[in-house]
């Protein structure tokens, strides 16, 4: 058997029955650990390298492998003993250097015209009572749709794209660097594989023209602010005839001048006299929906919450509604005629008298916390 530098199962320090994938793998890490630009001055690294490139040229290709196998290195070099091959015209390192540092030497290439389209975003701006109930809205759009001229083939009378002649379909040229094989996207079909021979004058080969749209899009009931919709197949057409992208709605909420939102509960500040907090009665609110009336109990102070089932906002899930809640403030009258006010003498008089004058313990911890 040789020695173990030129035995190439051992320079990858793999067995002699591993797979392609182990081959690869073991050759990544070796020109990873050796590679001349993280060991510059190095000789002895730059050694191994050549080394390790030199044995997967071999063990990557099954039939010069099964050459190595039955005959060994003598099978590979000359009477003088030196190399019969130049690893270069083996080995993609530019394939090896894109899964090493996430970057292709000659970058990432798609082959074929055929390209998905761009997603679209459209912003739509809604009141309160039509976020809450849903709506529809009318949206102006550009995108790209088919070019009716070719169907979205690209070429002239509806001709479809051609093999490119210079990279022969494979999207990209490779060139030495040295002692490697580098790959770039083909210039003259931009990586695509494929060329368009007479262009149709409309699209220009693209398969697709900008055009102007209005939309109708339904808006469910119950979305909140900052919501997205996803419409899909309605955004720009792909390129040749790629497939559609996607139309993102983007949805704000004006704010109301009396409701806020907290989930799918409403919630009103609502002022009562503060003699009907004192001796209970009916009080009419408004809601979504239209005015409601309910009955406040006496003594009402400042700070309780009433809550009526079902007024809120519609679930999107279409499982019935929140509520809505209303925060009692007491409402105070700046002006008072003399009538008013000698009747408020009075009841103070009365409060005094009765003893009932100082504030509780409660209504003390309300207006701390206030």
């Amino acid at each position: 058997m040789t020695d173990s530098r030129t035995d190439f199962y051992e320079i990858l320090g793999v067995p002699r029955d591993a797979p392609p994938e182990a081959i690869k793998s073991a050759y990544r890490k070796a020109a990873l650990k050796y590679h001349p630009d993280r060991n510059p001055g190095n000789h002895e690294a730059g050694e191994r390298f050549r080394e390790a490139a030199e044995a997967y040229a071999v063990l990557s290709d099954p039939e010069k492998r099964s050459q190595y196998d039955r005959f060994g290195p003598d099978a590979f070099r000359g009477a003088a003993g030196g190399p019969r091959f130049d690893p270069s015209s083996f080995v993609d390192f530019a394939d090896i250097l894109g899964d090493f540092f996430g970057f292709g030497a000659g970058g990432t290439v798609t082959r074929g015209r055929r390209r998905q389209g761009e997603d679209l975003r459209a912003d739509v701006r809604l009141t309160f009572e039509k976020a809450a109930f849903g709506t529809e809205v009318s949206v102006p759009l550009s995108r790209q749709e088919t070019c009716e001229t070719c169907g979205g083939r690209g070429g002239k009378g509806g001709a479809g794209a051609t093999t490119c002649a210079t990279c022969r379909g494979q999207g990209q040229l490779q060139f030495r660097q040295g002692f490697f094989a580098m790959s770039r996207p083909c210039p003259e079909c931009e990586g695509t594989g494929e060329r368009v021979k007479d262009p149709c004058p409309d699209c220009r080969g693209e398969g697709r023209v900008l055009r102007q749209r209005t939309l109708t899009i339904h808006v469910p009931a119950g979305v909140d602010d900052g919501a997205r919709l996803r419409l899909t197949g309605e955004g720009s057409r792909g390129r040749a005839g790629g497939r559609a992208g996607d139309l993102y709605v983007v949805i704000s909420v004006a704010p109301h001048e009396s409701f806020r939102r907290d989930g799918t509960d409403v919630i009103l500040t609502w002022a009562v006299p503060f003699h009907l907090a004192a001796l209970g009665g009916p009080v009419t609110v408004p809601t979504l929906e239209g005015d409601v009336t309910f009955d406040v109990p006496s003594g009402t102070a400042a700070g309780r919450v009433f809550s009526l089932k079902g007024k809120g906002i519609p679930r999107l899930d279409g499982r019935g509604r929140g509520d809505q809640h209303v925060l009692v403030t007491i409402r105070v009258p700046k002006k008072m005629n003399a009538a008013q006010r000698d009747a408020i003498q009075r009841l103070a008089a009365a409060f005094e008298d009765g003893g009932s004058g100082a504030p509780t313990k409660d209504e003390k911890g309300f207006f701390e916390r206030l």
